[in-house]
């Protein structure tokens, strides 16, 4: 199967080698690029706050379906190889969540690479999910009903979260949301199939983890810098994982889902052989990225209201 001709079409019009030179030259880059989006999904309302990180204040943005009380929560981490992205790079995504999943969202800005390397990211996430677990109450939300979401980084973020919440004896998410999720596991099919996939390349895939890691080894790091080699995945909250056919995180995505599953936990997962890592930003401009985003957004839904 060949990749979606809206999604190609896209695509022709990207910036190519992008990820070849400094951070901020990548990131101002995409922020001049998301500026000419117009927001395609209105909300009751959208308040930008900080909340507390592991070391200092991050920025979040707060997204409200409708004024109701006691509605339940996301808590969303955004994708861009721990190195880009942030609130405004997944603004698109984080409303769509609100809007389908009937639920507030609370959209993180973590810190970045390489200002602030592994396991930066990972300590802001956990310490942003157990400040939802403490105060959901106060943004108007039902603290019995969080969930956990991401794309690319922040599925991998979303899912180390999951387990450092285990591993503290924290309360599970409802669900965890992993759309195309990095674990860190590099010798698969996938990342030689497509090592010149649209959006992903094994080339940024170096860049990325270079910027993230500063050329550290994984074992000097912990299990949390390579989850995808953790052994003991048991009593994890139940996870949605969404996987890509023309992408290089493919294979350890659907592994990761495997051995979730043989550990015991609940697992749905989906493939969609015709779109690249990276669509679920492109739900609002083709109509087959929404398509694919329909039952992911459903098994949320499903999860945060029983």
């Amino acid at each position: 199967m060949t990749i979606d001709p809206q999604l190609v079409e896209l695509l022709s019009v990207m910036p190519e080698d992008l990820f070849v030179g400094d951070a901020a030259t990548a990131r101002a880059t995409i922020d001049a690029g998301i500026g000419l989006l117009p927001v395609m999904t209105e909300l009751a309302r959208v308040e930008d706050r900080t909340i507390p990180g592991a070391v200092d204040a991050l920025p979040a943005r707060i997204y409200r379906p409708s004024e109701q009380p006691d509605l339940p929560v996301t808590v969303f981490f955004h994708g861009g190889g721990f190195v880009i992205g942030g609130l405004n790079s997944h603004d698109a995504l984080a409303r769509r969540i609100a809007r389908h999943a009937e639920c507030v969202v609370i959209s993180v800005d973590y810190r970045l690479a390489p200002e602030h390397p592994f396991p930066a990211a990972t300590e802001d996430a956990f310490a942003a999910y157990r400040w939802v677990l403490d105060n959901a109450a106060e943004l108007g939300a039902d603290p019995a009903r969080i969930a956990l979401a991401g794309d690319s980084a922040g599925a991998t973020l979303s899912a180390t979260t999951c387990l450092l919440a285990r591993d503290h004896g924290l309360p599970q998410p409802a669900l965890q949301m992993l759309w195309y999720p990095a674990t860190g596991v590099e010798d698969t099919v996938s990342r030689a199939e497509n090592a010149h996939a649209p959006l992903l390349t094994a080339a940024s895939i170096a860049w990325f983890m270079s910027h993230y890691f500063g050329g550290r080894e994984f074992d000097e790091m912990g299990p949390y810098a390579q989850i995808g080699t953790i052994e003991d995945l048991s009593g994890l909250a139940p996870a949605h994982v969404v996987l890509a056919g023309y992408d290089p995180l493919r294979d350890e995505g659907a592994d990761y889902a495997e051995r979730l599953r043989a550990a015991g936990n609940t697992v749905e997962c989906e493939l969609f052989e015709d779109m690249v890592h990276g669509f679920m930003s492109f739900v609002d401009l083709i109509p087959r990225c929404e398509e694919c985003a329909s039952g992911s957004f459903a098994a949320l839904h499903k999860a945060l209201h029983p």
